[in-house]
């Protein structure tokens, strides 16, 4: 695609990026950030400006029961469009299906949380009140960090050497829309096999009228949700043009986002639900996070 802005990791990042990314990842307690995340970071002043904004919602028990409402819709969606049979439709060792799974559960439980925060940033850009005016720090905050359990987010390049991969590649962003391949698919590529067997399934489904329904209700969920965020979230295009960022490339990426997320959440919810063991709803609760405000304060210096 021409012009598809660059993603920048946090291996890649520095300065100002590098902190955003980590504290990021800190926050929303996972292993690692997806492809949303990665290409804000090459708007650096925009990146900064938008954490600083997203933030203090982010780490607040509403913003990860936002996300869990959002996951539970997606469960109950998919289950009524009956078991997908990818998992047991490939051969996979002991150790492949016991990393595939955990693969399975980080990304069921990162791209909820995605959408709720996407949906948060877009409408804050499109002039929408995002957030309530409550005092900063009354809002219940959970524990930081990912779980001990959690796999590392490992993924295979955007290009891979592999033909077959990048042909399915190239059909899978085709389908589910730019600006560019979803993360999750590209940690599935780890098990091609595997990868083939739930795309094949998955492709059809998503242009059946149910599923687009489906997305259509996840998505005014996660916008409803996201504007009763506890903190007022300060962003508009306004603030884009005075940070001087390319204001028009950072809508359009924001939309392209927004638009092909709750198809992301409702084809993880059922490699998910294909999987006999693997929790559904919630798969790595939080803890609150009991530390005392003047931590808190020191922390977001």
């Amino acid at each position: 695609m021409a012009g598809k802005p660059k993603q920048v990791s946090e291996r890649e990042a520095s300065g100002g990026v590098e902190r955003v990314l980590y504290e990021m990842r800190q926050t929303l307690r996972v292993t690692g950030l997806d492809v949303a995340a990665r290409t804000w970071a090459g708007f650096e002043r925009f990146v900064v400006a938008m954490w600083e904004a997203m933030g203090p919602n982010a780490e607040t028990r509403a913003f990860e029961s936002a996300a869990d409402e959002v996951r539970a819709e997606a469960v109950e969606a998919v289950v009524r469009l009956g078991r997908l049979g990818a998992w047991d439709a490939v051969d996979l060792g002991e150790s492949q299906r016991y990393h595939l799974k955990g693969a399975l559960e980080l990304h069921h439980y990162l791209q909820p949380k995605m959408l709720v925060f996407i949906s948060a940033v877009k409408q804050a850009l499109w002039g929408q009140p995002v957030g309530r005016l409550q005092p900063m720090g009354s809002a219940e905050r959970i524990e930081r960090g990912a779980p001990a359990r959690m796999m590392e987010l490992e993924w295979v390049s955007e290009r891979p050497d592999d033909a077959r991969l990048r042909s399915l590649f190239k059909d899978i962003l085709k389908t589910v829309g730019p600006p560019s391949l979803p993360g999750d698919f590209r940690a599935l590529a780890l098990w091609p096999e595997y990868l083939e067997a739930a795309w094949e399934r998955l492709k059809p489904a998503m242009a059946r009228e149910e599923w687009k329904r489906a997305c259509v209700g996840l998505l005014n969920t996660s916008r409803r949700l996201s504007l009763d965020l506890p903190y007022e979230v300060a962003l508009s295009r306004e603030r884009l043009e005075v940070l001087h960022e390319k204001v028009d490339t950072l809508l359009r990426v924001t939309e392209q986002f927004e638009r092909r997320q709750p198809s992301l959440v409702l084809g993880m919810a059922w490699l998910v639900c294909d999987v006999p063991e693997l929790e559904r709803r919630v798969p790595f609760p939080a803890e609150a996070r009991l530390v005392p405000d003047y931590v808190v304060a020191e922390e977001l210096r």
